[in-house]
Formats: structure tokens, sequence, C-alpha cells
């Protein structure tokens, strides 16, 4: 018997009936070929996916509606159809799993299934098995028990060193590995990966389930007062012009680090005084105002013919991607002790942080900032780009007065500087 199609939807699903006594029925997503529910005589309802592999039908579990939601069930088929266009066989993949794999090998599905589809930071997650996780990888999922990672947990959590390691542009980098931060990503990382493997098709329980995060105190770091006529100081004397004006378009747009990296010049609008940023942390894009002070800085590095606006030419991306020795070389000859653990993105939180001592309200700081808060979307949907310019121009202009300065040119010009009294 043929199946009905409908367009899969919460409301539609909801309203199909329990199928005969002792019998199954089956619907088809018109919007998704292959994606089926089924239901039974109780009513109870499940996702799967249907289809012809290799000449033979396969069905493979997707999971209970409504735990698993259409869009969910429409993601898996998507990823199915992916593993079928590569010659793979789902249900055989699926067998696999039941069959039981090692930790190396999940991991490695976890990544090209669902880091890099759903997460633009994947090369962090691999980073941190490569480190930690590694020495586990010719483990059976249902070798590696609870007590284990509590072990592992507390080791990590409890001792921070420092490595050379390889980034993704095969080069040595020196990272600091360990400390309660990096174990409890490690904690989240897992509880993923075994919540996809059971979703997948193994069938045991989530090890990390039950293990407690180590608590950790928000981070509340900015730029003070006292310490920004020192700040803008050592900026100008940094002898390299691109850097320089990066950590003070930071501060002045309040953007997070690899959105400034990244920034071309194709995304600024001079007339309109606005930068488009096509792809945030979040997801989603973003249009920055950009205050007087960030336009002229703009309007006095636009001298090269680079796509970038600051450009590298020995970085393969053609942008700068790494700035930390030259921040470290800045807060030293600001006399800023680094033991506060003093980062680059202070100085986004020092706009935020300046924009409610001048009084803004919530929204319009969390607008500014691009936070995704799923309980204020709505309120921050309805703002203008003009109150949120407003208030990144009054707490600017309160840090260009704290820090000695009446015009952008006194902190990228030496010689205004010396005249205003600050160098």
């Amino acid at each position: 018997m043929a199946r009905q199609k409908i367009n899969f939807t919460k409301r539609a699903l909801e309203a199909l009936p329990p199928a005969p006594a002792g019998k199954r029925v089956e619907y088809e997503d018109s919007k998704t070929p292959y994606l089926v529910i089924r239901v039974t005589a109780t009513g109870a309802k499940s996702f799967s996916y249907f289809r012809r592999v290799n000449g033979k039908l396969e069905r493979v579990t997707i999971g209970p509606f409504p735990s698993c939601t259409v869009e969910q069930a429409r993601n898996q088929v998507a990823n199915l159809n992916s593993d079928v266009a590569k010659g793979n066989s789902p249900a055989d993949a699926k067998r696999a799993i039941r069959e039981e794999i090692t930790l190396g090998e999940m991991f490695e599905r976890y990544i090209e299934r669902h880091a890099k589809v759903h997460k633009r930071t994947w090369d962090k997650d691999q980073q941190l098995y490569d480190v930690h996780l590694a020495r586990w990888s010719n483990k059976k999922l249902s070798a590696i028990k609870t007590v284990d990672f509590q072990k592992l947990h507390t080791e990590i959590g409890m001792n921070q060193e420092t490595k050379l390691i390889t980034n993704k542009r095969g080069g040595k980098t020196q990272v600091r590995v360990g400390g309660k931060g990096a174990a409890n990503h490690l904690l989240r990382l897992l509880r993923t990966v075994f919540n996809k493997a059971i979703e997948w098709g193994w069938e045991g329980r989530n090890p990390i389930i039950g293990v407690k995060e180590f608590s950790s105190q928000s981070r509340d770091r900015f730029l003070e007062a006292d310490e920004l006529p020192k700040v803008f100081k050592s900026l100008i004397e940094e002898p390299n012009e691109t850097l320089r004006d990066f950590f003070i378009l930071c501060l002045l747009t309040g953007a997070r680090k690899g959105n400034v990296e990244a920034m071309r010049w194709d995304q600024v609008n001079f007339e309109r005084r606005t930068w488009f940023i096509p792809r945030t942390k979040n997801d989603t894009a973003q249009t920055v105002p950009l205050t007087t002070q960030a336009v002229e800085l703009l309007t006095e590095r636009k001298h090269s013919e680079s796509p970038w606006v600051f450009p590298s030419p020995n970085s393969r991306t053609g942008h700068i991607v790494s700035q930390r020795k030259a921040w470290l070389r800045i807060l030293e000859r600001a006399g800023i002790d680094d033991s506060r653990g003093t980062t680059i993105h202070d100085l986004r939180r020092s706009l935020g942080s300046w924009q409610a001592a001048t009084g803004a309200n919530l929204s319009i700081i969390s607008k500014t900032l691009n936070h995704k808060n799923v309980s204020t979307t709505a309120i921050y949907s309805r703002l203008n780009i003009d109150p949120v310019r407003e208030s990144m121009q009054k707490a600017v202009d309160a840090i260009w007065a704290a820090g000695g300065l009446t015009d952008t040119a006194a902190v990228i010009d030496i010689q205004k500087a010396k005249k205003h009294g600050i160098y």
C-alpha cells in the first residue's frame, strides 16, 4: 500500500491518528525524500530513513517523535544521503556502531558528520581530542567508564601546562593546556560524542552523564580608566602599525577577534558608517555601527590594494591570524601585569563595560556585542541601528577622554600624540 505524503510539521504529526489495532501506518515527508514516520496502534510515532541502496531496500531508525524534532530528522536524512552519495550503506554504518567501535573511530565520525557540518570551530574539538583523548583512541566505547572520565577530568582540571602543538596551518604553536576550563570543555565535548553515538545506533549508555563540571567564575576583566592612558601610550609606540590599528579597532567595535582579523574593505560602507560581518560565531550576520573614531582609523588605513583591512603577506589566509606576542608586548610596555590573564578579548568586553558605565541598557549592549540570547531575541530584533551607534559613540568618547585623547589621530600619529601630552 502506497504511503500518504504530507508536509511534516509538528502540528501535522501531532494530529496523526493511531493506526488500527494490530497495524502500523507510515507517512512520507513531501519535502524530504526518504523520510518516513511510522505510527503504531498505541499512537507512538518514530522517524526512519527508507530508500533503496545498491539494489537493496534499507531502513534506518532515526528517532521517536516528538523528542526527535522534524528539523533534526531532516538533518539526519541529509547526513545519510551524503553517506549514500559516497557509496556507503547507512544500514551497515549503523550496524557497525551497534557492534561496537572505538572512541577514535566514533570521534572521526563525529567530526565529519556533525562538527564540520554545524560548527565553525570544529578544529578546536579536534585539538582538544588530540591533546587529551588520543591515548583513548583504541578503547571501545563500552570500555570507557564514568570513573575513568572522572579521574581524567580531575587530572586535567588540576594541572595546567604549556605544550608545543601543530596548528591547522602546519606550524608549531605554544598553547596552555589543562586547567578547569579545558576540563569542562572536554566534558561537554565527550558528552556530545557519546550522545551522537547513541543517536546513530550505539546501544550503550553515556558514561559522561553525571560527571560534574568544575565551578568557574565568569570573567569580568576590562580596561579601567587609569589603565587607558598607559595602553594608548603603548599602542602609539607599537612599531607594527597593522597590529596597532587592529587592537584599536577591536576596542572601537567590540567585535570578536576573528571577525576583526578577517575584515574586508568590501564589507565597510563609509557612507552609512557600517561594517557588515556576513557570519559571526553565532552563525548569524551582523551589521556593526562605526563610531567617528572607527571611521577615522579606517579612512587612514585605506591605502592598500589588499582586499583585507589587516593584510598579512606571510599568512595563508591573506590576513593577520595571531597577535598574542604583540598583545603581551603592549601590556608589558603599559606596565599591566598579565597575571590577571588580560586578553585581546578584554578589548571587546571593555566596550560593553564602558557602555554600561555611560548608561546603556542591557538590550543595547547585547545588540552591540551580538550576544545570542533566546529569551531576548525578540527585543533585539526591534532595535534600530541608530541607538546602538549612539551608545557606542558615547562609550568610545568616554574611553578616549579617559585615555587623554581628543581625536583618533593622536593614537595613530606620534607627532599629534606629543601635542596631546600623552607621549
